[in-house]
């Protein structure tokens, strides 16, 4: 319980800071959306960059483990779009966003140090594997749904064709297709290079969560409570039931990892969230169904840790 707690009040102190700066006026609307552009084009890529290139690819590779959570992750994936556009009628885009908030967990900085104290240095090899799933399945499926819902009227081959630009100039994409590419051949960058990448990549969780408590010192939540509500119960219930699932259906055995990627899949959704959102001109609520989901996960992470250390999963 102290290590829910140790992890999720350190990301509230960086949004409470945020919060605080944009409410004394010391930055505006303008300089905050700043501050998302440097985190989405150049730090979050270099964290994806190092995750991916710094690993063998045989740990990117548990076949077992990838199955289970890519399916389970698909299966949500297809749940949220199945709400959002079908029984709620929004938008592909819109339903894309809402269904993203139900599948992408904050495996690095809160899955991780998590998974450390629950099986040790087996925790390293597991993170790469959802590293993996989010970054070179979900995440590029996600940016394809969400472009393929952009309203316009023009021919089917000059959207087609803006997509798939859009796609391969997405530096989210380059770095995620570079880190496999440096890690299946192993390569390594030039010493001045590599610092700069660590330098950027450690700058990006704090950068977010700052940019996120921003975001929030100017949100109204009018109309937004039941989406919102939606995006909590599927990331936190539905998400880990979806992989649990998948685990049942495929007979993955090793019951260190199965624990491992249940409460991976109930971690809240990535601290990057609301900046993809920004993206679509939906940071602001992205970002508050960040917050409310994030403080949510502090009781189901814990309700989970009880169910495995009392032998009921």
């Amino acid at each position: 319980m102290l290590t829910v707690l140790n992890i999720t009040s350190s990301i509230f102190i960086i949004i409470a800071i945020g919060f605080a700066t944009v409410r004394r006026g010391l930055l505006g609307p303008k300089d905050t959306r700043a501050l998302g552009v440097f985190v989405i084009d150049y730090a979050l890529p270099a964290l994806l960059f190092k995750a991916l290139s710094q690993r063998p690819l045989g740990e990117l590779l548990n076949v077992d483990l990838l199955l289970a959570y890519t399916f389970g992750s698909l299966l949500m994936l297809t749940f949220g779009i199945f709400v959002g556009y079908i029984i709620q009628r929004k938008g592909l885009q819109v339903a894309t966003i809402l269904a993203m908030g139900m599948t992408m967990s904050n495996s690095a900085f809160m899955g991780f140090p998590i998974a450390q104290q629950m099986i040790g240095s087996a925790a390293s090899a597991s993170l790469a594997v959802y590293v993996s799933v989010e970054n070179l399945i979900m995440l590029p499926l996600i940016f394809t749904l969400a472009e393929l819902g952009r309203k316009t009227k023009a021919h089917w081959f000059l959207i087609m064709r803006g997509i798939v630009h859009r796609l391969i100039t997405n530096p989210l994409i380059i770095s995620i297709s570079m880190g496999v590419v440096f890690s299946a051949f192993d390569l390594h960058l030039p010493a001045p290079f590599n610092h700069a990448v660590d330098m950027l990549s450690g700058a990006s969780a704090p950068v977010a969560l700052f940019y996120i408590g921003c975001t929030l010192a100017g949100l109204s939540l009018k109309g937004m409570a039941s989406d919102i509500s939606i995006i909590v119960f599927g990331k936190l219930i539905l998400h880990p039931m979806a992989v649990y699932l998948m685990i049942f259906l495929l007979a993955f055995e090793n019951p260190v990892l199965k624990q491992a990627a249940i409460i991976n899949a109930g971690m809240p959704m990535f601290s990057i969230y609301p900046l993809l959102g920004q993206k679509y001109g939906h940071e602001g609520f992205c970002a508050a169904a960040m917050v409310l989901t994030t403080m949510m996960s502090f009781f189901t992470i814990t309700g989970l840790l009880w169910l495995f250390q009392s032998g009921y999963l």
